[in-house]
């Protein structure tokens, strides 16, 4: 059997109080529950630690020697505890963040410096992935996934969400015009995503139904590149607000068939695994993001 920290805080105690039921006031325990946790250390140990009789304590020479290494383990124990409360008022360590790479560059990205200003004892290590990820065996204390969530091992944390939109450039309008129906998107090019197929149901009313499946005319795995794609006129797109407010509001990207769509806002969550403790830095760095994504 193994020495507890309580049979050692119990030696400490003890020794430096002088009598066992001072000890015990002081640890807010019983005095014979002090001296049974003095007679388990002994016989662990096989050694007499102290020589007790009705008048004093007096330790043994394997007694001194031993409470110096005691008081040394109770002392980084408190002292580790202490680190810990600190932390908790002033969040420290490695922050290790992943996202999908539109995600990471229009949200997370712009929100570092100042998230940094407040927070300068947290590390961030930023990690772009355009793929559902293993938390573990990628490093990961947590991830910004759009869409519905399917994991069940994951706990999630709602932090906001995104309405979704059919857009085209100034340049392609001007070329092919802008289509006044659904139907019209048969036969002109499409940019769409390579998976999951959800992605290329755009979220467009019609007269059989709210969603218009797309056949994309270019794939592409990143929303990031169909961005791109669109803002060099290669063709209409569905991507949603937090990647493309910018450009509609200086009209580098246009939105189409306004009237048709339907008003549908893709979730967005910080996930971590549900036995994982939530450590003060990620608790402040979601509520950070959370409370500018509105």
């Amino acid at each position: 059997m193994k020495t507890t920290l309580d049979e050692l805080l119990a030696l400490t105690t003890v020794v430096d109080s002088g009598s066992i039921t001072a000890a015990a006031e002081q640890l807010g325990q019983t005095a014979s529950g002090v001296s049974r946790a003095l007679s388990r250390l002994e016989e662990k140990l096989e050694v007499t630690l102290l020589h007790r009789t009705t008048r004093r304590l007096e330790l043994t020479e394997e007694g001194r020697a031993f409470v110096l290494q005691a008081r040394k383990i109770v002392a980084s124990v408190e002292d580790a505890e202490e680190q810990m409360a600190l932390r908790r008022q002033r969040p420290a360590g490695r922050l290790r963040v992943n996202a999908a790479s539109p995600f990471m560059l229009h949200v997370i990205v712009p929100l570092v410096a100042g998230f940094r200003a407040q927070y300068p004892d947290i590390e961030l290590e930023l990690h772009s992935s355009d793929q559902i990820i293993d938390l573990i065996e990628q490093r990961t204390d947590v991830a910004i996934r759009i869409g519905p969530l399917r994991d069940s091992t994951l706990h999630a944390r709602p932090l906001g969400s995104n309405r979704l939109r059919v857009l085209a450039s100034p340049g392609y309008l001007t070329q092919f015009g802008a289509p006044q129906t659904v139907e019209e998107l048969n036969g002109r090019s499409l940019l769409g995503f390579t998976q999951p197929e959800t992605l290329n149901q755009w979220p467009l009313r019609h007269e059989c139904g709210q969603y218009w499946q797309v056949t994309p005319s270019i794939k592409a795995s990143s929303g990031e590149t169909l961005r791109q794609l669109a803002l060099e006129g290669a063709g209409l797109v569905c991507l949603a607000d937090f990647m493309t407010r910018q450009d509609r509001e200086d009209g580098r990207l246009v939105q189409v068939l306004e009237a048709h769509t339907v008003d549908v806002r893709q979730p967005i969550h910080a996930v971590y695994y549900r036995n994982t403790a939530l450590a003060s830095r990620i608790t402040c760095f979601l509520d950070y993001v959370s409370g500018r994504l509105g």
